[in-house]
């Protein structure tokens, strides 16, 4: 069932993530001030510094930004965690770590202010299921973690969002390109369940439909004089 599965989705279209750079360039005229949430006008680019993982070879994610600024997308099409049903033991936990370089207008600088995070799970009756993140700048020592666990029975959506308070945001530092670094994990564990059967957490598609969705918090830099 879970090569089946892996088959299907394996055959969703997307663009390698190992040196991938999308920009989007929305309608200029707009202006932000100090400290808020507004998108700038201009170009927004994400470009993908490295990727490494069990859940994320290369040629298996893709990552877009959204035409307003207000955030970026990371798709993927083989990030999947399975326990139970002879499938081996290695499987049941997979990982991704992406560095990011995103691009912005001069004078604007970022945080990370909340991420939506979607997938299908299916877990037996006493199975667990565990999606993890954290989230950091280069050279920056605020690290935020995130974990969300699931219990089965489940067959179904999920879907989680992590979302940092105002005072809490950490910005990239105004005038300095510094990576953006996310580490994601899926973990599916047979608990208690029939180990004769197969569990598993997924946050891939086969459509492209379920991305993960990063939003961007902006404000803007000091004027140097």
């Amino acid at each position: 069932m879970i090569k089946s599965l892996r088959t299907a989705r394996t055959a969703l279209t997307a663009a390698a993530v190992t040196g991938c750079l999308v920009t989007l360039s929305p309608a200029a005229g707009a202006t932000a001030p100090s400290s808020s949430t507004t998108a700038p006008p201009g170009r927004i680019a994400v470009d993908v510094a490295s990727v490494n993982g069990s859940g994320c070879r290369p040629g298996t994610a893709a990552v877009a930004v959204a035409p307003d600024n207000s955030a970026f997308t990371v798709t993927y099409s083989e990030y999947l965690a399975s326990a139970g049903g002879g499938v081996a033991a290695t499987e049941g936990r997979k990982n991704c770590q992406l560095s990011l370089l995103v691009h912005v207008p001069q004078g604007y600088t970022y945080a990370v202010s909340h991420v939506d995070y979607r997938g299908y799970g299916k877990l037996e009756p006493g199975a667990t299921g565990t999606q993890k993140a954290s989230y950091y700048f280069q050279g920056m020592s605020q690290t935020a973690n995130r974990t969300h666990q699931f219990h089965g029975a489940l067959d179904d959506n999920w879907q989680v969002t992590d979302t940092t308070g105002i005072q809490a945001l950490v910005f990239a530092p105004c005038g300095e390109q510094r990576n953006f670094n996310i580490n994601t994990e899926l973990r599916a564990e047979v608990g208690t369940s029939d180990a004769s059967k197969t569990s598993y957490m997924a946050v891939d598609s086969t459509d492209g439909s379920i991305s993960s969705v990063y939003h961007f918090s902006w404000k803007q830099c000091p004027v140097r004089r």
